[in-house]
């Protein structure tokens, strides 16, 4: 029996500090080699750090193990993951995991209080750093790196609201000769693009959809997780192309947005229905994604949203999910 632990710094900027933005602690657990490019700390400067794993420093609980906010003895800012032995997360994700992290220099920092976004800007700043973000992953990581669980609970915001995508417990390393792979499904009802979870077919484009799904959250200020929207019982999704056939789409805005600018509003709705397009091929790249949020490219129109049985998988129980790290959310 044993615990392993990961330590996460905070840092935005690429390239800095970068041999200590992960750390790890494997207590009584034997690892088939040694993470690379890390840190080491011991238990008790994680103990030490997080006043014992105390409950205030309790940041989120996932399929994976429990993640507290940490101070270091030098005053900085951590985030540290517990996985008891009976964790969902074997051995060689927990080192994928971790050479992930050490080799991304966007990703790391939380707020811990429950944040109500009332102002588009706020929305679209956390819509366009999110996006810059995997942006990054998918176009500038060396390796590669295709996150798999893009979802609201997974960005986390720091001081100042700059979001940051965090959890890489299921990500996926794609050196530049890959394009795709087939594997497992493993991510969070609601947010699985449809190719992957009928095929187990990933790429890039997964997260795409993923990012989708996250923009109609946020703009919609609703969660993918509730099952039904409008009188059809349509997921979010669903529901937002039905109200673009029917030229209805702000009605998808979300109420406490007052005085917002339309043309804005709808560009990153189009934006949203763009990621969320059943072909993948069909839907853009994250590079794409920012520039069109910023307004700097006008984009593709988003074709007719290809109908399949993916229907019956959107419309599952909210609370399935395949071997995904899940934190609990509180949508309005």
């Amino acid at each position: 029996m044993g615990t392993r632990f990961c330590c996460f710094r905070a840092a935005t900027s690429r390239g800095k500090n970068k041999s200590h933005r992960a750390a790890y602690d494997y207590s009584g657990v034997e690892l088939p080699r040694e993470p690379r490019n890390v840190q080491l700390f011991s238990y008790n400067e994680m103990k030490s750090a997080t006043q014992n794993f105390h409950p205030s420093n309790y940041i989120g609980r996932g399929g994976f193990g429990i993640v507290y906010e940490g101070i270091l003895r030098d005053g900085t800012q951590v985030a540290i993951k517990s996985l008891s032995a009976e964790s969902k997360q074997g051995t060689n994700e927990f080192l994928t995991e971790i050479d992930t992290i050490s080799n991304s220099s966007k990703c790391f920092a939380w707020s811990k209080e429950k944040v109500h976004f009332a102002g588009l800007v706020q929305k679209a700043t956390i819509c366009i750093g999110t996006a810059s973000g995997l942006a990054f992953l998918h176009e500038e990581s060396e390796p590669r790196i295709v996150h798999r669980d893009i979802k609201a609970s997974n960005i986390l915001l720091d001081k100042d609201l700059v979001p940051k995508i965090g959890d890489f417990g299921l990500a996926k390393l794609f050196p530049d000769s890959i394009t795709h792979i087939s594997t497992h499904v493993a991510g969070t009802m609601g947010y699985l693009a449809p190719e992957y979870a009928l095929l187990g077919q990933l790429t890039k484009k997964a997260d795409v959809y993923s990012f989708g799904v996250l923009l109609l959250e946020i703009i919609s200020g609703r969660s993918s997780s509730k099952s039904a929207w409008g009188h059809d019982m349509l997921v979010l999704v669903e529901w937002t192309w039905k109200l673009r056939e029917e030229e209805r789409l702000l009605e998808i805005v979300d109420p406490e947005i007052v005085g917002y600018p339309q043309e804005q509003v709808l560009r990153f709705i189009k934006v949203a229905l763009l990621c969320t397009q059943a072909p993948s091929h069909q839907r853009p790249s994250m590079t794409q994604v920012v520039d069109m949020l910023s307004g700097e490219d006008a984009g593709s129109n988003p074709s007719q949203k290809h109908e399949s049985n993916y229907h019956s998988i959107t419309r599952a129980e909210p609370s399935n999910s395949f071997q995904a790290s899940t934190v609990e959310v509180q949508p309005r």
